[in-house]
């Protein structure tokens, strides 16, 4: 029993191999400086940081003026919606949520990457009995939706088109 157990696990494994499956790593953006519009000592903006370094090859910069494109957070918002209340009218599950709008303009205003929208959510069981606890599990929640998002922006990032093509004599950028 324990051989065709062995067998059928390797050569599940062998065809999973086969296939051109691995891990997702990490990606490099195609930038060789960025200007991140969000505050360095907020959650998000360590966040970002971090992994943007981790992933190498991109220099964060603090002037716009000195970046190929800068990172605009145009909303990051943190939600919790009551799902469900129990017969004493309290309640009993709740619903997290975190959005972030971006986008990623160039040295000349144009965009690279539009206004985009990315979004998590979670429902959460609540008790009573167990406050702290479950004030502990919704910040372990939120901590994980915004890596969650935070990865989720670097890979649209990382698959931007780059460079912009140039644009034709009789068309300029784009004025904000």
């Amino acid at each position: 029993m324990t051989r065709i157990r062995s067998a059928l696990l390797l050569a599940g494994l062998t065809l999973l191999g086969a296939c051109g499956f691995h891990l997702r790593g990490p990606q490099p953006l195609p930038f060789k400086s960025i200007h991140l519009g969000v505050s360095a000592y907020s959650e998000s903006g360590a966040n970002l940081r971090r992994q943007i370094a981790a992933n190498g090859g991109t220099k964060i910069v603090d002037s716009p003026a000195e970046a190929e494109v800068s990172l605009v957070i145009l909303q990051d918002v943190k939600e919790k919606i009551i799902l469900s209340l129990n017969t004493d009218g309290r309640v009993r599950e709740y619903e997290l949520r975190d959005r972030i709008v971006f986008k990623v303009v160039d040295r000349g205003g144009r965009e690279v990457i539009p206004a985009t929208e990315v979004a998590t959510k979670r429902e959460m069981t609540f008790n009573d009995a167990l406050v702290l606890a479950k004030e502990q599990e919704e910040a372990q929640y939120y901590r994980e939706m915004e890596n969650d998002l935070i990865q989720r922006v670097l890979r649209r990032m990382a698959a931007a088109p780059w460079p912009l093509p140039e644009l034709p004599a009789t068309q300029s950028a784009p004025t904000r």
